[in-house]
């Protein structure tokens, strides 16, 4: 089997019984509230290329945790050849169709070890080889012609060595919506998410989405209408589009997703997550600990009483952890580490119960 499957997914959840309500069920897959994560910043560091991700991954599978999320661009491919070696690695101790596996294009990959020119690199890859023209190319890094997405996706299937795609995203769209304007924009979608359909009846992908970093909360002109989109996928492929999921970041100190009405649903004012809802999309969140910036203080005594009054979680990872695997309407989080001890440690709030709605929105009065 090539991709996750209902049946497999609730098997692999049932291996960790002891777990306290860490299993969402959506789209028909059984999905972990945690997802890991491969983003590492900071990608022209040397350092970036050494194999990382390998013994996290595994880890996070052993932990319970069947989300895989990654990038065509993080690390310039490394990350996505390093999820492919640690599933090679695992054998028969994880099926691919237990596992969730996601990722994007959008961003240029570039190669590794990084081009001595990348203009060059770019000049004889992309806009020689027919996938984009230089004016679809923002900042020298971003674009989303339907040509080269699709040629990003075959690459990133190639690297983690995997027949095909649970979730396949456009990353980071809004970046072209000032460029083109939001009458080409859209037109733009429309040409991508009829490619996606195209490329999901061939077997690429079961499911696309859009992943973004501020599209979806932006109270700019970058901002993203998730009706809209919606709307898009619909005229392209009909009810039963495969338009399933939106990508965004989400923790304690970025809580616009919940907090803030950005979005509008048959002209009623709504947060994004309100929106996917009424939308029948799913809510997946990222940067669940802002890239450890949310640890520069100790939070207060009184999140840590909210979030675990049972005094089980130790640190205020697992906190932070615990808040955005309990907020209503998310199906999983995804957070980044390498380092196998302590995705261990942070797998450890799944013994843990999730917070209640009435308990967790106490901690937007603190």
């Amino acid at each position: 089997m090539k991709y996750a499957t209902q049946d497999a997914t609730l098997s692999f959840a049932k291996r960790f019984s002891n777990y306290k309500d860490f299993y969402y069920k959506y789209d028909n897959l059984v999905f972990s509230k945690l997802g890991i994560g491969t983003f590492n910043k900071e990608p022209y560091k040397e350092e970036n290329y050494v194999f990382h991700y390998i013994e996290g991954v595994k880890q996070a599978i052993r932990s319970g945790i069947n989300l895989i999320d990654t990038a065509s661009n993080y690390r310039y491919g490394e990350s996505e050849k390093e999820i492919g070696e640690a599933l090679r690695e695992l054998g028969d101790e994880a099926k691919r169709e237990e596992l969730i596996i996601c990722s994007k294009g959008g961003f240029i990959q570039l190669d590794y070890p990084f081009p001595k020119n990348p203009y060059t690199w770019i000049e004889d890859n992309i806009i020689k080889a027919g996938l984009a023209k230089a004016e679809d190319i923002e900042l020298d890094q971003h674009c989303m012609t339907p040509d080269f997405l699709e040629y990003s996706c075959r690459r990133s299937l190639k690297n983690l060595g995997v027949e095909a795609l649970d979730i396949y995203y456009l990353h980071n769209p809004e970046m072209q919506m000032i460029k083109l304007g939001e009458k080409e924009f859209y037109k733009q979608i429309e040409k991508i998410f009829k490619r996606f359909e195209k490329l999901a009846d061939e077997g690429l992908f079961q499911s696309y989405g859009v992943a973004v970093w501020s599209g979806f909360t932006s109270e700019r002109e970058e901002l993203l209408s998730l009706e809209r989109l919606v709307e898009i996928a619909k005229k392209v492929g009909g009810e039963n589009h495969r338009f399933k999921y939106i990508q965004l970041p989400f923790n304690m100190g970025k809580t616009a997703a919940y907090t803030q009405m950005t979005q509008k649903v048959s002209n009623e004012a709504c947060t994004i997550i309100q929106a996917a809802y009424r939308l029948k999309i799913g809510v997946i969140t990222s940067s669940s600990l802002l890239q450890m910036n949310l640890f520069k203080n100790s939070f207060k005594a009184e999140t840590g009483v909210i979030l675990d009054n049972t005094m089980t979680l130790k640190t205020d990872i697992q906190l932070a952890l615990q808040f955005v695997r309990s907020t209503p309407g998310i199906i999983s989080s995804l957070f980044g580490s390498k380092v196998p001890v302590h995705i261990k440690e942070n797998s450890e709030i799944a013994k843990v119960k999730s917070v209640k709605r009435e308990k967790y929105d106490l901690l937007y009065r603190l």
